[in-house]
């Protein structure tokens, strides 16, 4: 690592011949790897964007020039090269660094990024903002093929071509792959521009640096050969200057097609090819497999856990599959995430009525709705934090007109070391004040099921919510039983205190009540909430605490608040959950310790409360 070692910011990187820049990659690619593997986090990813990191800091003077990275789970490089290095043995860990793009991580980091789609839009504004503050730097948006196919990409380039008089390069980082593989008419099109002749002669097209009246004979014979092979280029379309494609991982056409067009001016969009995993066999042969992993050794690769209890995503997985055999009705739908979510088999197994819409939330939500208009039964599977960028369609197209549509909410609650940008915290508060709403709440494996079954069966909009990783071990019953909609279930009875507890608070609060003998409720529903139970054990229990993984403020306690003012009980009500603010990547366990949500937390929590009655 001689020459990594060598680099704590990018002026020290800018300091190297280029003739050292390949060797450096080697360097680089190796030590994310090692990294890596004693972290976990994003590989695949990473692997393939090493030489652009090293071209983009190497020819634009960040942190002046804005980098942005889409999505930002290819940026390990990024922030190695940009003295973090001795800090990855942290990374995605409890007061460590974070796996995406932070500004207040790091000068270097220009946006945070973290949900896709969002680079060119900031980008746009940093540019225009240099503009109307007569400062002179570029700003830089690089976006995945599968994130450029969100819709909110597309609003972005609309707006630029408004503008061309601004230093604004998108770098589309084409590999054919996002996190599921990429999908969709504009990758299609990627995918015929790159086997076209056009490719093979301009691949090197920045190795030429042309000047005077070489350059002009340059431009007509580039736009004829554009002509020959992309009529109409989408992006000259909207008013960028097209370069490319060319190959990401070749340093030597890379940094002069860069150095190129930063003396360019108004918005250029350079278009490159790398491969995902580049560099390590295993990520190459398997890119989807070793996107996300858990630690692993280099040398063997990732190897099959052990068979364990299974995880809320394959539950619903099986259910999609099970309920599909008997009602023809059933069509599933994922923005990109057919593995995340556990649809692998229902795509294998009912092609037809398996649709991937990629990375465009608002638009699966509003299919949905086109679908569930036809008699369909639609079910959405989409994590919490995604379901956010659909809040519109959800209200305006889905509960508006009372269709019949099931949300499938993976993910919801704490996420651990993927941190704020991926944590479910807010789907209970920001669905509870939606009309025609239903929402669950499962506190085990096999809940969870009965859940997906009522909700398919409710004809309305309903949702289940459900945790990232596996339950608690409770045994899965083959049966498509639905619940009866809105009703609680009493755990053990106790005296004075009354527990009503929500999804993954329920065994912790069960354990809780066990010692301090208290009233343990499985509410089961957010909404409708079972109001005669709430008001039933209020009138038993003077004390009442309720306990969720998700945001206090608006959540499901704020709902049994509101249910005991309409009646002018004034029972104390102690709420427990995650408090107003946003809560950064760690171990779960960890962050539900410190926001007293274990077992202890609990049990702390009440007697500071209600002293001596809690014990």
């Amino acid at each position: 690592m001689k020459l990594l070692n060598s680099i704590n910011s990018p002026a020290d990187l800018r300091k190297l011949p280029c003739s050292e820049l390949q060797e450096l990659a080697v360097e680089l690619r190796e030590y994310i790897i090692q990294s890596v593997s004693k972290t976990g986090g994003h590989l695949s990813s990473n692997l393939g964007t090493v030489e652009l990191a090293i071209a983009l800091h190497y020819v634009f003077d960040t942190p002046t020039d804005r980098l942005i990275w889409d999505v930002g789970h290819q940026s390990y490089a990024h922030k190695i090269l940009t003295g973090r290095r001795n800090q990855m043995k942290t990374l995605r860990q409890l007061n460590g660094i974070s796996g995406f793009p932070k500004r207040d991580e790091s000068q270097y980091d220009a946006f945070g990024t973290a949900h896709s789609s969002t680079s060119i839009s900031a980008a746009l504004g940093m540019a225009l903002a240099a503009r109307l503050k007569n400062e002179n730097y570029t700003s830089i948006a690089v976006i995945g093929d599968g994130a450029i196919t969100g819709g909110m990409a597309f609003e972005a380039m609309n707006n630029v071509g408004m503008y061309n008089d601004i230093n604004l390069l998108v770098i589309l980082n084409d590999n054919d792959m996002s996190i599921s593989p990429a999908v969709g008419a504009l990758n299609s099109y990627f995918a015929r521009l790159m086997s076209g002749k056009f490719y093979a002669t301009a691949k090197n097209v920045g190795k030429t640096v042309l000047r005077g009246p070489m350059l002009e004979i340059a431009k007509r014979f580039e736009e004829h050969a554009k002509g020959l092979i992309a009529p109409a280029t989408l992006f000259e379309e909207f008013g960028f200057n097209y370069v490319g494609p060319i190959d990401g991982h070749d340093l030597e056409s890379l940094i002069p097609t860069l150095q190129n067009l930063k003396e360019r001016k108004g918005p250029q969009f350079l278009h490159i090819v790398t491969k995902k995993g580049h560099g390590y066999k295993l990520a190459e042969a398997d890119p989807v497999l070793y996107h996300g992993l858990g630690k692993f050794s280099p040398e063997e690769g990732i190897k099959p856990a052990p068979v364990s209890k299974p995880t809320y995503a394959e539950i619903f997985g099986n259910w999609l599959c099970d309920t599909a055999a008997v009602n023809q009705k059933l069509v599933g739908i994922t923005p990109a995430m057919r593995e995340g979510s556990g649809m692998v088999r229902f795509a294998k197994t009912y092609p037809d009525r398996f649709f991937d819409v990629g990375i465009a939330e608002q638009h699966a939500v509003t299919f949905a709705a086109g679908l569930a208009c036809e008699g369909l039964k639609p079910v959405v599977a989409i994590y919490s934090t995604f379901l956010q960028r659909a809040y519109d369609q959800l209200i305006h197209d889905v509960a508006l007109q009372n269709l019949d549509v099931t949300f499938a909410l993976d993910r919801a609650g704490l996420v651990g070391a993927d941190g704020a940008t991926h944590a479910g915290n807010y789907d209970m508060a920001y669905l509870r004040c939606i009309p025609n709403m239903v929402i669950m709440a499962p506190s085990d494996e096999n809940e969870a099921r009965q859940m997906l079954t009522t909700a398919f069966l409710y004809n309305g909009p309903a949702s289940v919510r459900y945790p990232r990783g596996a339950g608690v071990g409770k045994a899965v019953h083959q049966e498509l039983s639905p619940l009866p909609i809105g009703k609680g279930e009493v755990l053990r009875r106790g005296q004075n205190i009354a527990i009503l507890a929500f999804g993954t608070m329920v065994a912790s609060s069960l354990s809780a009540g066990e010692e301090l003998n208290a009233t343990v409720i499985n509410m089961r529903f957010v909404k409708p909430l079972d109001k005669a139970l709430v008001l039933e054990i209020a009138q038993t229990h003077p004390f009442l605490v309720t306990v969720e993984e998700g945001t206090i403020s608006g959540g499901a306690g704020s709902a049994v608040m509101e249910t005991l003012a309409a009646e002018k009980m004034a029972n104390p009500v102690l709420l427990l959950g995650l408090p107003d603010k946003f809560i950064d990547h760690g171990d779960v366990n960890q962050l539900l310790a410190m926001h007293n949500l274990d077992k202890d937390g609990i049990i702390t929590s009440i007697r500071k409360r209600f002293g001596k009655l809690g014990n």
